[in-house]
């Protein structure tokens, strides 16, 4: 007897009107999301740290960029890959490895001595928790069934997301008191409670395939996907044209070869087959855009926060509660809402907020905004990605067989990571464009900018906090005159990366509302593609 058979019990006769849940369900779901916690708490403890990384380190902009999207990177190139593996070798394996690198790599991310350290720490927790994160909804989709599954899903998305927003006001009040290195520790007790659990809950193997893994296809999709960020990372430095350039072409390289890859292969990483159902592929797409939206505004709000508006590291955590407040409330009618209007219909609604939200923060925040306008722009959000989440991911894991539930939960996890880090990209290069060109035209419209030495220029445009720092060797009477023209230069590159979110989430909406299927075609679709797969 596998040990599938020992956690599941069966308590209707479909899959439709009837759910599986394993044995311990409550234990083993809790693991998952505390697991699954860590992860999300890593992914978002880093932004609000932002300004005092980039003084303590003296840090550019676009250093700054790297320092928030490497956890992106790290889990993004490594789930798709690391989740095959676990489908084939073991997830509950998987499950351990990942949480507990994550310690280890926590303290090297809390005492590192520079950028590049940092960097590097940031990008292999990223790994880690590609192990430990994509696991998580892999179990979710082999252990539970029909209405069971969705409710899951529902809590792993809405409390995984909490913990994304309440990793900025955990960081906040650390920063009140330690330096920026402390926020890299909030994880460390709760991934080793975490590990306990998994070690004792989790079942050893469930459903698991048999097939070989496709090595060369994984080696391929981290190439693909860490060029293509690291392109788009780049591609805002003056001197790193070429690099951006070569970059982006490894990506798309990359891409194209994976692509020839899975065709060929005789146990493809990634069935392309199944990627292409409708339920899949458009979600998959959707659920980046939403996620990333949540990334992006948390990315650009704590810096507008902290630098513009004047917010301690705590008050700017805490700005952020009504995107959590909104998100738990929302996320159980969204699984309502899947399971009577569609995913379409839920999607469509998450959207809605997710622009309105922006529209807030490209309308709305600017100098000496109240925080009513900062908190409306975050509760929008927090409504979206709380309707919109569940459906993303419960369209993945209906659309796919439970041996490739790990391809599912891959998917799944790049909606979050690879969305998380395009959107904080984009938005991040905007910004750095932006606040360079607005600083190089204040001071060529400078009365002294004659006076003006091309290695102050140099700092003035590198960053905000390097702004800050140059001005703090002036007298007064500049001093003021430089962060104001600093704050002004942050603005308009900020708007330049709401506009662009604006654009984003309206692309995504257009995409659910005409391609993926109303509520009776998606019933019948997943039907015949679990027809299909038996």
């Amino acid at each position: 007897m596998t040990d599938a058979t020992v956690a599941t019990t069966q308590t209707g006769p479909s899959e439709a009107g009837s759910s599986i849940s394993p044995k311990s369900a409550t234990a083993i779901l809790a693991t998952l999301i505390l697991v699954a916690a860590v992860a999300n708490l890593n992914l978002a403890v880093a932004n609000v740290a932002l300004p005092d990384i980039g003084k303590g380190l003296d840090a550019s902009q676009t250093g700054l960029n790297l320092i928030a999207v490497g956890y992106s990177l790290g889990l993004a190139t490594s789930v798709l890959y690391l989740g095959a593996l676990g489908d084939r070798y073991g997830r509950k394996m998987m499950l351990v490895l990942g949480t507990g690198l994550a310690i280890p790599i926590s303290l090297l991310a809390a005492f590192a001595p520079s950028v590049g350290v940092l960097f590097i720490a940031r990008l292999v927790g990223g790994i880690a928790s590609g192990m430990a994160y994509p696991t998580t909804l892999a179990l979710i989709t082999a252990l539970w069934s029909g209405p069971g599954r969705t409710r899951s899903i529902a809590l792993w998305s809405a409390i995984g997301g909490a913990f994304s927003a309440l990793g900025p006001l955990a960081s906040g009040a650390l920063l009140e008191h330690f330096d920026w290195g402390s926020v890299f520790l909030i994880t460390i007790p709760l991934a080793l409670v975490a590990l306990v659990m998994a070690i004792k809950f989790v079942p050893s193997h469930v459903n698991e395939a048999t097939e070989p893994v496709d090595n060369l296809g994984g080696i391929l999709s981290v190439v693909m996907v860490a060029g293509i960020i690291l392109g788009i990372n780049f591609a805002a430095v003056p001197s790193a044209g070429a690099a951006a350039i070569g970059l982006g072409l490894i990506g798309l390289a990359g891409i194209a070869a994976f692509v020839v890859r899975q065709r060929r292969a005789r146990n493809p990483l990634y069935e392309l087959h199944v990627a292409g159902r409708r339920t899949f592929w458009v979600a998959a797409l959707a659920g980046m855009i939403v996620f990333g939206s949540l990334m992006g505004a948390m990315f650009i709000g704590q810096q507008f926060l902290q630098n513009v508006l004047g917010y301690s590291p705590l008050e700017s955590g805490a700005a952020i509660l009504p995107a959590v407040v909104m998100m738990v409330i929302a996320a159980p009618r969204s699984a309502k809402l899947v399971e009577s209007r569609g995913s379409r219909f839920t999607l469509l609604l998450g959207y809605s907020f997710c622009l309105l939200g922006f529209l807030a923060m490209l309308l709305l925040w600017d100098d000496g905004a109240a925080y009513w306008r900062v908190g409306l722009g975050y509760a929008l959000v927090g409504l979206g990605v709380g309707f919109a989440g569940t459906p993303a991911s419960h369209s993945l894991t209906s659309a796919v067989p439970v041996r490739r539930a790990g391809m599912a939960s891959g998917t799944a996890d790049l909606q979050r990571d690879l969305g998380g880090a395009i959107m904080q990209s984009i938005l991040g290069v905007l910004l750095t464009a932006g606040y360079a060109s607005s600083v190089a035209s204040q001071v060529s419209a400078s009365p002294n900018a004659d006076k003006i030495s091309n290695q102050v220029e140099s700092e003035l445009q590198k960053s905000f906090g390097s702004a800050a720092t140059t001005a703090s060797g002036y007298p007064a009477e500049y001093s003021d005159k430089i962060i104001a023209g600093a704050k002004v230069a942050f603005l308009n590159g900020a708007d330049e990366a709401y506009l662009a979110g604006v654009i984003a989430i309206l692309i995504g909406a257009t995409l659910v509302f005409f391609l993926f299927p109303k509520h009776a075609q998606e019933q019948k679709l997943l039907s015949e593609y679990a027809a299909e797969d038996a």
